[in-house]
């Protein structure tokens, strides 16, 4: 298992080595660090293992083509995948997850990663290299080794700005203003699921403690897009039902994120301590609440920095930094660096600058989000659910109860709603059945701790498949009435009268500025 205290980037391939020399570059930096974080900015002490690795046990030039040629399939099966998804209605997300496990370990080969039990001998990379760049047999596994390093960082890297990017895009003021119903909807959403899941894989199949906190911590997320891109289409998305399943949506998010800060944590000891659990659940909570407050005091300053700045990305790069730290921030206190991404999100989120920041992380997000939900999909090896094969058959039932669990633990949130008794209760609990971007997060994480075996991997993926897959169908036979929807449909804040605009055309949230007279007020 990684050191309890490394950062996320220091936990993707542990078990990589390079003639023995990266892995023991690797472990004593994250020995150095866990003794003393400011070892690092020590000059003596500070090297570049995976550049140092490169250059000693292999050809850099083959190392920089193996990385293009990997982006060059991260990008296509991204790109062909989500285009084919749009086409029939789903987010580009689970077309992204899917031409991720058609390239990956499950089909063609051609983006395949060591700590999955495969070598160099098994990818298609590797083999055009050897074809097409002279590269040596005796060199390909150093190559294979560093290459899938390098993806791997960068899938890291990608997950950190995409929370960044939904942190900038939540606006927790706006949504709760929907009330009390869309937070104990988001309870019900994240408690059930997670302690049915939990409880069931720990009874049924005899998974282990860590590993069964962690799948049930997957099953808690709610995805915002495909839901309000549905009930946009329905003409549904100023009912009430649609108001609270919105707002819960984006509630069950947060706390879905401050759980997998949690689970992920415990994910590093690999046993359960309770008062650690208690001092994760505290620290996650209380940096959530802290980056809310800084956000008051901080986005003036932020704006006067980023106004004083004339050359280019005067807004982009400050924004970044901001981000990294707090990311740096979250990892140094035993959490998860992707909670600090979300938290800095949420702050700038605050900000005059909001909407022009938002316009210049997107490309950004582009480039890197894509190398992780690919290399995500890309990990999983879908034969272990083939049910031919004896041994598989338990993995595959695990995956249908999970699905089950899944299901039934959000449609049951429907019943929390008191006090309205016309409202179509089955709709709410329908619409918080699809787990999204959040979900694969959690599977990403899992499978870069270790912590979760091939089957039950597999099956947590299986199971954001069908849940995304099943929630548009599944929402149009609530509604039975569908009424003619606009190109957009307005959401009013009743607290403070801002319009939440929904595009159906990308589903995503979007807000009109608000007015310093607004904010103020």
């Amino acid at each position: 298992m990684p050191n309890a205290q490394c950062p996320i980037f220091f936990t993707t391939c542990q078990h990589i080595s390079i003639d023995g020399r990266f892995s023991e570059t690797r472990q004593n930096q994250r020995e150095g660090f866990s003794q003393n974080p400011m070892h690092l900015l020590n000059p003596n002490n500070f090297s570049f293992p995976l550049l140092a690795s490169a250059t000693e046990a292999a050809d850099s030039s083959m190392v920089v083509a193996a990385v293009l040629l990997s982006l060059i399939v991260v990008y296509l099966a991204s790109k062909v995948g989500g285009e084919l998804s749009n086409k029939v209605g789903l987010p580009p997300v689970l077309g992204e997850l899917v031409g991720g496990v058609v390239v990956g370990v499950s089909v063609f080969h051609l983006l395949v990663f060591p700590e999955g039990g495969t070598d160099a001998s098994n990818s298609l990379i590797m083999t055009f290299l050897q074809t097409t760049a002279g590269l040596s047999s005796e060199a390909t596994p150093a190559v294979f080794a560093a290459q899938s390093e390098v993806v791997s960082v960068l899938a890291e890297l990608g997950v950190i700005i995409l929370l960044f990017e939904i942190g900038l895009e939540s606006n927790l003021k706006d949504l709760m203003a929907v009330g009390i119903q869309a937070t104990i909807v988001a309870v019900v959403g994240v408690a059930v699921p997670f302690a049915a899941g939990t409880v069931g894989l720990m009874t049924l199949f005899g998974i282990g403690a860590v590993p069964a906190i962690f799948a049930g911590a997957a099953l808690t997320a709610t995805s915002i897009g495909i839901t309000s891109k549905v009930l946009s289409e329905l003409g549904r998305l100023n009912s009430k039902e649609g108001q609270i399943i919105l707002g819960a949506a984006v509630i069950d998010d947060v706390l879905g994120i401050i759980v997998l800060a949690v689970v992920a944590s415990l994910a590093k000891d690999g046993v359960v301590d309770v008062s650690k659990v208690i001092y994760l659940i505290i620290s996650a909570t209380g940096f959530i609440l802290g980056a809310i407050l800084l956000g008051n005091v901080f986005n003036k300053s932020f704006v006067a920095i980023a106004d004083k700045l004339k050359t280019r990305g005067g807004l982009v790069i400050p924004a970044f930094i901001f981000a990294f730290a707090m990311a740096y921030l979250a990892a140094v206190i035993h959490l998860e660096a992707i909670l600090g991404a979300f938290a800095a999100g949420l702050v700038l989120e605050e900000t005059d600058k909001r909407k022009e920041l938002q316009t210049q992380v997107c490309p950004i997000a582009d480039m890197l989000v894509p190398i992780f939900f690919v290399t995500v999909g890309a990990k999983t090896d879908l034969g272990v659910l083939n049910p031919a094969i004896p041994d598989n058959r338990e993995g595959l039932i695990m995956a249908t109860f999970l699905i089950i669990v899944a299901i039934i633990g959000k449609v049951i949130t429907g019943l929390s709603v008191f006090g309205q008794p016309e409202i179509n209760r089955l709709a709410i609990g329908v619409g918080m059945i699809p787990r999204g971007e959040v979900g694969l997060v959690f599977a990403g994480v899992g499978a870069a701790s270790g912590v979760l075996s091939k089957p039950l991997g597999a099956a947590i993926i299986m199971m954001v498949i069908l849940t995304t897959f099943l929630a548009p169908p599944l929402l149009r036979f609530v509604f039975p009435e569908p009424k003619t929807a606009g190109s957009e449909q307005l959401i009013l804040d009743g607290a403070s009268g801002t319009s939440l605009v929904i595009e159906p055309s990308d589903s995503k949230v979007s807000r009109p500025e608000k007015t310093a007279e607004s904010r103020d007020s």
